[in-house]
């Protein structure tokens, strides 16, 4: 069967060895996820869930009871005072964007003391050029790199002391560089510092392929407000689109007034279906991650043991569901990311190239077979085609399917 499916038996041999030697790594994150799930379940059983609050509204949505109760349990789970959980989210980037246009006045600055954030909130900002970008719009950016790994606390400082600074952005997962992504330790770390000095700054987190990575979310270490996207680790693989915007209470209704429009806030939007699968997606969640995070480590030491360099290696901490490989060529990469597709249960006979993509300067090549378009809590693979070569790869609802496509990609790269 495994040849029949291209996996080459030296391949296969190879991967019965690395399963013996990680299975201290996925014991650990057997432990986490039980954890996240009795956080779930507890939650579920507080708020009464019932099959009324799969129930659907149409057009204004007043009065939705599922969509209420899933925003109670979504502020239980992550911590927070209250929480926005909405289809009309299109993405995490679109949560994002609403959530800085809600927090930020013209003349106002606000700070990523991460470096860049992920490529797509260029527009947004106005990195790139765009009249409705926040630049546009009077409002200020500046940046302050991470150093080898770790926040600049001396620049941090120095720029906080300077005053005039309304907003803090810190994205976790390290988008499409080649930084480490930030543990809840360091977060809570560098919140506490940023607290000493002003506590007055809103701390925003992006918190996008980071849920339940962990035990512990960052408003449970200090932040204000957290974002992400309901087609990654929350939705289960079952959520078929939407985001949250969760934290503190006043913050949240900025958010929803920026979102539908002031005056209505979140009292309108309607659920139109959806609320069973928010529900269940967020359920599953917990599993799911487990699974993404079980598939990562895989992948990481198969390429290892291949001669690649995988970050994180297979046995250091992780914050987030993302691998990546640095190939060194654009060949590798690119047939290791069609070999993800092939090992897709949905269009595994596509075959992707490189493209230009909408928000990015690079070209860049996308593999996702996935039952939500986008969804990158399924095994997907993703690459800019620019040195080092380096691949970005993340999710799979199970960890049979996700190592299975890692096989077959692995396989793939051989041909």
């Amino acid at each position: 069967m495994y040849q029949e499916f291209g996996i080459k038996e030296d391949i296969k041999n190879l991967a019965s060895e690395v399963e013996q030697e990680i299975k201290p790594v996925f014991e650990q994150i057997d432990k986490i996820c039980e954890k996240n799930s009795l956080k779930v379940l507890e939650s579920f059983q507080k708020n009464k869930v019932s099959d009324m609050h799969f129930n659907s509204t149409t057009g204004y949505g007043y009065g939705d009871v599922g969509r209420d109760t899933i925003e109670k349990i979504f502020a239980q789970v992550l911590g927070a005072e209250d929480a926005l959980v909405r289809s009309q989210f299109i993405s995490g980037t679109h949560a994002l964007t609403v959530a800085l246009f809600a927090f930020l006045r013209p003349g106002d600055t606000f700070v990523s003391i991460c470096g860049k954030p992920y490529d797509t909130l260029d527009s947004v900002i106005g990195i790139e050029e765009n009249p409705s970008s926040l630049k546009a719009f009077g409002i200020h950016y500046e940046q302050i790199d991470l150093v080898d790994n770790e926040f600049d606390v001396d620049a941090i400082t120095k720029r906080i002391r300077r005053g005039n600074i309304k907003l803090i952005e810190i994205q976790r997962s390290r988008g499409y560089s080649l930084r480490d992504s930030i543990t809840i330790d360091k977060l809570e770390a560098i919140i506490k510092t940023i607290e000493q000095l002003d506590s007055n700054i809103i701390i925003m987190i992006d918190n996008c392929y980071c849920e339940f990575v962990g035990e512990k979310e960052p408003l449970q270490v200090g932040a204000d407000v957290i974002v992400g996207s309901l087609i990654k680790n929350l939705g289960g693989g079952i959520a078929p689109n939407g985001a949250y915007i969760a934290g503190r209470k006043d913050l949240v209704e900025l958010a929803a007034q920026r979102l539908t429009s002031p005056g209505l806030g979140k009292e309108v939007g309607p659920t139109l279906g959806i609320n069973k699968q928010i529900l269940q997606g967020l359920f599953f969640a917990p599993s799911v991650v487990a699974s993404s995070l079980k598939t990562a480590v895989f992948a990481s030491r198969m390429l290892e043991r291949l001669g690649y360099n995988p970050s994180p290696k297979y046995n250091e901490p992780r914050a987030d569901i993302v691998q990546t490989i640095a190939f060194g060529n654009k060949e590798d990469l690119i047939k290791y990311c069609q070999g993800i597709q092939m090992g897709s249960p949905v269009d595994s006979n596509s075959i992707p190239e490189p493209w230009d993509m909408p928000g990015y300067t690079d070209q860049v090549i996308m593999a996702a077979g996935a039952f939500t378009q986008g969804s990158s809590i399924e095994l997907s693979c993703d690459a800019p085609i620019r040195p080092p070569y380096v691949a970005f790869m993340q999710g799979g609802l199970t960890y049979e399917y996700g190592k299975l496509g890692v096989l077959k990609a692995i396989s793939n790269m051989g041909e």
